[in-house]
């Protein structure tokens, strides 16, 4: 931050959410406006920490502090509809979706044998390990009655002791060995919960799925309805017995993920890789400055 009062020689400031978690925005909106135009971006309904904080002192005083930020931005850059609805309603200037992406030469594609036992895989961290077991008594039947196997990448040691009837596989997530991770599995979850925080969510694991050459079964909430073209490149379900659907058909059928991921590859490699969404991201911050 000294770095930033300091300098001159720049000519746009490019924020990530908020400088000054739980403070007031008119400590940022003083520091802003002695400086460039900035750009702010969001990944996340970051706005929900304190639209929808159980504290009514947090509600009350910062309920609006994103909408004030993404107001005085020169442009404010969402990853999805629900983050740009927000931003829209909070009188942002600009407002452009760009989609999560990215590195596709870092993920090969998953190799496909139709003889091994299938992997459903799950890819995340502690933090958002709930939402796979919020489906831990679907997937253990799933599992059990299709011989199948449950990877869970970034999941705490101790989630597979909340399986009952089979033990998943847990392994620690790094950056370095998550993409060899993730060609280990057959197909790709990602469930949600249908609530304002995760509507904001972007859709990073189904790329990642995408870019190893998986089919993925996802939550109908947030990006995942933008990413996910139903019947494609994989499945959208609303409830379990949906959920149970897609699964089994993807399990039944290995010609058909191996159809549906290389359809999800060619999605990520037109779409969502870096190299394509990098320009028009530098292209954006170019006119922002100027302007």
């Amino acid at each position: 931050m000294m770095h930033l009062l300091g300098e001159e020689d720049f000519d746009l400031t490019w924020i990530e959410g908020e400088l000054f978690p739980y403070l007031p925005s008119w400590i940022e909106s003083a520091l802003l406006r002695t400086r460039r135009p900035y750009v702010v971006d969001y990944d996340d309904a970051l706005f929900h920490r304190y639209d929808l904080s159980s504290s009514v002192l947090v509600r009350r005083l910062l309920g609006r502090k994103i909408d004030e930020v993404m107001g005085g931005a020169a442009c404010v850059m969402v990853g999805n509809a629900y983050l740009a609805e927000r931003a829209s309603s909070a009188g942002a200037k600009r407002i452009e979706i760009i989609p999560t992406a990215v590195d596709v030469d870092r993920y090969s594609v998953a190799n496909y044998d139709g003889a091994r036992q299938p992997v459903i895989g799950w890819i995340g961290s502690p933090a958002t390990e709930q939402y796979v077991l919020d489906f831990q008594g679907l997937l253990e039947e799933i599992c059990i009655d299709s011989q199948a196997r449950l990877l869970l990448v970034g999941a705490q040691d101790s989630s597979a002791g909340r399986f009952v009837t089979m033990a998943p596989e847990v392994v620690a997530w790094s950056e370095d060995t998550e993409a060899e991770a993730i060609a280990r599995m057959d197909i790709g979850i990602m469930p949600l919960r249908d609530s304002p925080w995760e509507r904001g969510k972007c859709g990073y694991k189904i790329v990642q799925y995408m870019a190893c050459g998986l089919p993925v079964v996802a939550s109908s909430v947030g990006a995942n309805v933008d990413i996910v073209r139903h019947g494609e490149n994989g499945f959208l379900a609303s409830n379990d017995l949906e959920w149970k659907d897609c699964l089994q058909r993807l399990i039944d059928d290995p010609p058909l993920r191996h159809r549906m991921g290389g359809v999800g590859r060619r999605c990520v490699e037109d779409h969502y890789n870096i190299r394509k969404q990098a320009p028009r991201l530098a292209a954006l911050l170019r006119s922002a400055g100027c302007g």
